[in-house]
């Protein structure tokens, strides 16, 4: 498994992270923890949690589930902590299973890390996220009526700051390591940035947002953003939410999968969909690849990646997504992809 580095922070994580978001729904305690064993043995380091999860559905009976089950593993496992990357995530404005919805703020921040310290059972976190910022976001399928001009600027500027000295106040206790965040634009990213470094605070060490071939969005302004500032990707939903696995084609809708769970697949689901999966499909068959492991190698190609995060609700799902370690892809085949991909672009 080879290993990159998370930032400027000195820690290196493996090219496939462990998502957990189904541990406490589709995935069961047990089931959980051996993932985590399967994932480790596998030379996997990186778990990516929230206090938010599970999903599949979000309810306010599960918040925080996932990261109970991830800290009776770690209860069970003494010693082991030490083996992997811990990251999480703390809850944007708007999310009302959590402190009603409030803000991400200097008020909010030791909370939210005690709390997840505490369903986690260790005594650090390694990167703790910002789920979402507080100004809003384009990602979650919103960048097709995006509208920024509402935005406070000295607002959102004095959140940052009195955010990242909040953080600061974290790494100082020693409970977090790193910062980063997730459905982060270039202009917040290059903020979060120019902030902490003028204050001396914590430097964002990643960022954490949809990609794969079907969302495409990371590959210009955030894309130099990551190269030129060293802040590389953890892309979620590199699968397309279970899309490029191709068991969605021709209106299937298999028993626990996503799609039975939550039907508009959270606004994924499109009419051009399923002709961009098809050319998807067809060019792994065509060079005799699995369409899983070349979605997966495909992360790997791009200049920017960190991590490519995966959900598994079965062992042996997992055991075969681990196989995409093994797969390189030619130059042919990237170049069809770069093809199929100018060929339907951004098909949700």
């Amino acid at each position: 498994m080879k290993m990159n580095p998370l930032g400027r922070t000195g820690m290196m994580v493996s090219e496939l992270c462990l998502g957990t978001m189904t541990f406490g729904t589709q995935t069961s305690e047990a089931e959980a923890h051996a993932q985590m064993d399967m994932a480790l043995a596998a030379g996997v380091n990186f778990v990516d949690g929230a206090e938010m999860y599970p999903v599949n559905p979000i309810s306010q009976e599960t918040v925080g589930r996932t990261e109970e089950i991830l800290g009776n593993w770690n209860a069970a496992n003494p010693g082991r902590r030490g083996e992997y990357i811990l990251a999480t995530k703390h809850s944007g404005a708007g999310f009302m299973y959590a402190r009603n919805g409030a803000p991400i703020s200097a008020q909010t921040i030791p909370e939210a890390v005690e709390g997840s310290l505490r369903r986690l059972r260790t005594d650090h976190i390694d990167l703790y996220q910002f789920h979402w910022p507080n100004r809003g976001s384009y990602m979650f399928r919103q960048n097709w009526s995006y509208d920024p001009s509402g935005q406070d600027r000295a607002v959102t500027l004095a959140n940052m700051e009195e955010c990242l000295e909040a953080m600061q106040q974290q790494v100082d206790k020693g409970n977090i390591r790193a910062f980063g965040v997730s459905n982060e634009s270039a202009w917040g990213t290059a903020q979060w940035l120019r902030l902490a470094e003028e204050r001396e605070w914590p430097r964002v060490a990643s960022v954490q947002n949809e990609y794969s071939l079907l969302c495409r969005l990371y590959d210009t302004d955030m894309s130099e953003l990551s190269v030129n500032e060293d802040v590389g990707l953890m892309a979620f939903s590199p699968l397309a939410a279970g899309y490029l696995t191709g068991k969605y084609q021709g209106g299937a809708v298999p028993e626990g999968s996503r799609m039975s769970l939550v039907p508009q697949m959270g606004g994924r689901k499109s009419p051009r969909i399923s002709d961009a999966v098809a050319a998807y499909l067809e060019i792994a068959a065509r060079h005799g690849l699995n369409p899983v492991h070349m979605a997966l190698a495909w992360c790997r190609t791009r200049p920017f990646m960190i991590s490519a995060i995966f959900g598994a609700t079965t062992l042996a799902q997992l055991e075969h997504l681990l196989g995409a370690v093994d797969v390189e892809l030619t130059s042919d085949v990237v170049a069809e992809i770069d093809a199929a991909h100018r060929a339907h672009p951004l098909p949700y």
